[in-house]
C-alpha cells in the first residue's frame, strides 16, 4: 500500500476497447473518486518487431507504415480509455506501451510506478468468450506484485 496512508493512491486500468475494460474503468473510477487516488488508463500493443530478410531476388519488405498504423490505433484504443474516464468524472492519464507481452508490461509498469491496484476486465478483445477469464486477467492475478481487481 501507499506510504501516505490512503488504501490506493496510485490506481493503474488495463484497457483494450472491449467492453470488460469499460467496466474496468467504471470500477477504477469509482475507486479512485472514492480514494482520492489517481488513474492511469494503460493500453499495451504490439507492433510488428521483426523483419524478414529477403533471400536471392526476393524484396525486404518495409514493415514502417503497418507499425505506424498499429501505433495509430492503439494511441486511439487509449484516448478512448481517458475520455471513458472523464465521462465517468475522474481525470485521467493515459499510458500507451509498445510490448510483445501485455502481462509483462503491465506487470512491469505496476511495480516502476509504485502501482497499489490493477484493475482489468475478466475477458478482453481476443474473442475467446467462453473462458471463465482471460489470460491478461489471469497472468496478471498470478504475477503482480500489488492486489489486482477482475471487473466481470
Amino acid at each position: 500500500m501507499a506510504s501516505t496512508g490512503k488504501a490506493f493512491q496510485n490506481v493503474a486500468v488495463a484497457f483494450d476497447g472491449s467492453d470488460d475494460s469499460v467496466k474496468a474503468i467504471r470500477l477504477a473510477c469509482s475507486i479512485a473518486s472514492e480514494f482520492g487516488s489517481k488513474l492511469i488508463v494503460v493500453h499495451v500493443y504490439s507492433s510488428l518487431t521483426t523483419v524478414f530478410a529477403g533471400g536471392a531476388g526476393v524484396p525486404v519488405l518495409n514493415y514502417g507504415e503497418l507499425e505506424d498504423a498499429a501505433k495509430a490505433a492503439a494511441t486511439a484504443t487509449l484516448s478512448k480509455g481517458v475520455q471513458t474516464a472523464a465521462h465517468y468524472g475522474v481525470k485521467a492519464r493515459g499510458e500507451l506501451i509498445e510490448a510483445p507481452s501485455v502481462v509483462e508490461a503491465l506487470v512491469g509498469f505496476a511495480t516502476d510506478q509504485k502501482i497499489d491496484l490493477i484493475v482489468v476486465g475478466t475477458r478482453g478483445m481476443t474473442g475467446f468468450k467462453k473462458l471463465i477469464m482471460g489470460s491478461v486477467a489471469s497472468g496478471l492475478v498470478s504475477h503482480a506484485r500489488c492486489p489486482v481487481m477482475v471487473v466481470r
